[in-house]
Parts: structure tokens; C-alpha cells; sequence
């Protein structure tokens, strides 16, 4: 089944918000941006959200700082000033971020905590990274710590500690290592989900605030459903 958008500025989940920031919950369906497909991307919903909520005429101002893949769920900042826009940029280019995650997998991963290096070759036909032991020609290293941290009937809740920013890398690193994220077909997941999301969330954030330079964190709760909710 092809991923929709799900949310509209009646259902949109603000985890925080201030004068500078915004933050949401993204709903796996949901673009972050604007591309090809032509769907209403999650930052004109907030923009919406933000027009009705504050009574603003004319154009909001809202800056994306950075993006989750369209079936993944979780925190996404939104810079609503152009002050907050590029000291967010920086934070999150210098790895000034924690980011962490859940990831549920079909499969034990072979330690129950470890490192993982790689060196990630993304084939932008396929829209698809490769995760390679040794660095290979236009391959940019990926590392990540995950721990599992539950058992579930039939699979495992990972959680996920990324040091960089690749492209798919989670998705990736794990399926390299035998531990297909759960209704991943496209890194070898045995079936989809029935809403064509995938059960990665980005779980939890911490970073000073831009204007405020006060530490930051936010957790945001996994979407609804049973695997999710038995993780709790």
C-alpha cells in the first residue's frame, strides 16, 4: 500500500512550542517537504496550524531544519523565526543534537548492544543505500550505537544512538546486520505494513534551545498501534 499523507492541522501533535521553535510528532505518511508526488507536506501544515492558532494574515514564516524519511515517524524541528533558522542548521551540522530511536526488528541483532561502522553508497535510482565494511569509492561512514532493550512475541525494540546523519542509515546499518526494521521491504523486510509505514520512530531529542541556550529535550510518543504499544 502507498504511503499517504495522514496528518491535516486538526490532528497535528505539537510536542513544543515557543516564540523561535516548533517541534511535532510526524506521523509515518507524512513528507517533511515539498517533492515530485505533489502531497501536502508537513511544513505547510504546521504553517497552517500556526496561521489559525495566532491569527496571522499573509505568509508564516517556517524554516525546515531537517527531515525523517516518509514512513518513519517521530520528532521533527521547524524553525519559526529567520534568528532560530540558521543557528538550528549549524546545531544539527555540527552534531550538536542527540538524537535517539526505536526501532522494532524482525530479527535479534547479534549483540545485544554494540557500535556499528559502515561505509553507506546511496544509488539515488533506487532511492537506496548500501552499507559496505571497508570504504568504497563516493561512500560516506556511517556509525550508530543501538541497544535492545525489549523483547517483544515476535520481535525486538531497539534503541538507536546516531553519531551521523546519512542517508537511510539506520535502515541500512541494521539490515546489514540481519535486523530488518519490521515492514521495511525495501531493505529486506518479509512483508509490508498494512499503512506502508515502517516501525522506526525518532523517539527522543536533546539540544539547547537557539535563542534561549537552555537544554532541550523532547520525547515523543510511538504511533498507535499494537507492536508500539506493547514497547511502552
Amino acid at each position: 500500500m502507498s504511503l499517504k499523507t495522514l496528518s491535516n492541522k486538526n490532528n497535528l501533535q505539537v510536542l513544543h512550542e515557543d516564540n523561535h521553535i516548533i517541534i511535532v510528532n510526524k506521523r509515518a505518511g507524512d513528507i517533511v517537504q515539498g517533492d515530485k508526488t505533489g502531497d501536502k507536506p508537513l511544513s505547510e501544515i504546521v504553517k497552517e496550524y500556526i496561521a489559525e492558532k495566532y491569527d496571522k494574515p499573509g505568509a508564516v514564516y517556517l524554516g525546515v531544519v531537517h527531515r525523517l524519511d516518509r514512513p518513519t515517524s517521530g520528532i521533527v524541528v521547524f524553525a519559526r523565526t529567520s534568528k532560530a533558522l540558521p543557528r538550528l542548521n549549524k546545531l544539527f551540522a555540527n552534531k550538536e543534537a542527540k538524537k535517539t530511536y526505536w526501532a522494532v526488528v524482525q530479527q535479534h541483532p547479534p549483540k545485544k548492544a554494540d557500535t556499528l561502522i559502515h561505509w553507506l553508497k546511496r544509488n539515488p535510482k533506487q532511492n537506496k543505500s548500501y552499507a559496505h565494511a571497508h570504504e568504497v569509492p563516493d561512500s560516506k561512514k556511517a556509525i550508530l550505537d543501538y541497544e535492545l532493550i525489549r523483547k517483544l512475541n515476535n520481535y525486538y525494540l531497539l534503541e538507536i544512538d546516531l553519531h551521523t546523519g546519512r542517508h537511510h542509515q539506520i535502515r541500512s546499518q541494521l539490515s546489514s546486520i540481519g535486523s530488518v526494521i519490521k515492514g521495511d521491504l525495501k531493505y529486506g523486510a518479509n512483508r509490508s505494513n498494512k499503512d506502508g509505514s515502517i516501525h522506526l520512530h525518532a523517539r527522543k531529542l536533546t539540544f539547547i534551545h537557539p535563542v534561549k541556550k537552555k537544554s532541550l529535550t523532547i520525547i515523543a510518543p510511538p504511533p498507535p498501534d499494537a507492536i508500539w504499544d506493547a514497547c511502552l
